[in-house]
């Protein structure tokens, strides 16, 4: 049994491969009437597309999306909603050595050993190519919760933390790694070439905040706003964490201090602090929804590492080809449309269950 399905009420299914003619997703239960159109995806599509600055993969990829279904006269109809984007510059070529011996950190041998054989080029569904059909669902889904507002940025590569200081939302969108701290991105530039020189590649961690969550969205138990964001996120490929709010470390702290302190507010509660990141007992407070997620380096990289042949024979393999040098910074988008994605679901969960009653 194959799972390609994520969401309960809002649902999207990706199809395609890396290296085929095509990828996509189908969006379901997307409401009626919400007006939309290949312009409302497009811009997300192009902060993923790859090929934008040599600190990402050189694949040139316009990612263009085409609307099969699902809309008429320029508004969703309630039917499901077909999105196709061409892949237009494989070069399968590439992965001829692919073929020949497993890339260690990929999942080369995981698919072997569970399916019998694989797509080698490119990697099949484990390309993060795979990554474009969840920001044209993200777009959807951003239409759906037109409330809530959703920013995503790096907040470290290679270890080097941004100064919280220096936080300029602004900046997020004036530098190529997604970066709102002006002086780290310059920091980065250097850090990334080095690595992509050299052969090698970095991990980075993307955080996200999401503003204007109602208080009431979620669930408790099996279904928690958190579980939810945390299974979307960690489905993205490359991503070996997640956080939500302080995370880890909440674990070091005393209770008094992981509490977020509430006082009466105009419109409800007025917090203190957001410790949970905007979330108790798997359902929203109405502070800002933060999360952190932790991307690993790219495992394709030039620098020789040993593994061994699908036959079990001992070899070493360097990839070749054009992959991200910092897989994490393409990620941004991405874990905005998977955040995105979980909120429309959530909210037609919610007024499934409650109406449009929240407190």
């Amino acid at each position: 049994m194959s799972f390609n399905t994520f969401g309960h009420v809002f649902r999207f299914t990706t199809w395609g491969e890396s290296h085929g003619p095509a990828i996509g997703a189908v969006v379901d239960g997307c409401p009626p009437g919400i007006p939309l159109t290949e312009a409302d995806i497009q811009p997300w599509l192009d902060q993923r597309r790859p090929g934008t600055s040599r600190f990402t993969t050189q694949r040139q990829e316009p990612d263009q999306v085409r609307i099969l279904s699902g809309v008429f006269e320029g508004r969703t109809t309630g039917t499901p909603i077909s999105l196709m984007i061409e892949n237009v510059d494989q070069r399968s070529k590439d992965y001829s050595e692919v073929a020949k011996a497993y890339r260690p950190g990929h999942a080369d041998y995981a698919y072997d050993a569970k399916y019998g054989f694989r797509d080698y080029r490119g990697g099949g569904r484990s390309s993060a190519r795979e990554t474009a059909s969840r920001v044209a669902a993200g777009a959807v889904a951003r239409l759906v919760v037109s409330e809530v507002t959703i920013t995503a940025w790096v907040e470290a590569i290679g270890g080097d933390a941004i100064d919280p200081a220096n936080f300029d939302v602004d900046e997020i969108g004036r530098n190529p790694f997604f970066c709102p701290d002006a002086v780290a991105a310059a920091r980065w530039e250097t850090l990334v070439d080095a690595a992509r020189k050299s052969g090698s590649s970095l991990g980075a961690v993307v955080a996200c905040a999401a503003t204007g969550v109602p208080a009431g969205w979620g669930a408790p138990l099996y279904a928690k706003l958190d579980a939810e964001l945390a299974a979307a996120c960690m489905g993205i490929n490359a991503v070996k964490g997640v956080e939500i709010g302080d995370g880890f470390a909440a674990a070091t702290l005393r209770g008094e201090d992981n509490a977020d302190p509430m006082r009466p507010g105009v419109d409800g509660p007025e917090f203190l602090a957001n410790h949970a990141g905007g979330i108790a007992g798997g359902i929203a407070t109405g502070q800002p929804v933060t999360l952190r997620v932790a991307f690993k380096p790219t495992s394709s990289i030039l620098t020789p590492v040993a593994t061994i042949a699908p036959d079990g024979a001992a070899t070493e393999i360097a990839t070749k080809g054009r992959h991200d040098p910092c897989v994490g910074i393409r990620g941004v988008p991405v874990v905005a449309a998977m955040v995105a994605l979980v909120l429309a679901d959530q909210k037609l969960l919610h007024r499934a269950q409650c109406g449009t009653t929240i407190g």
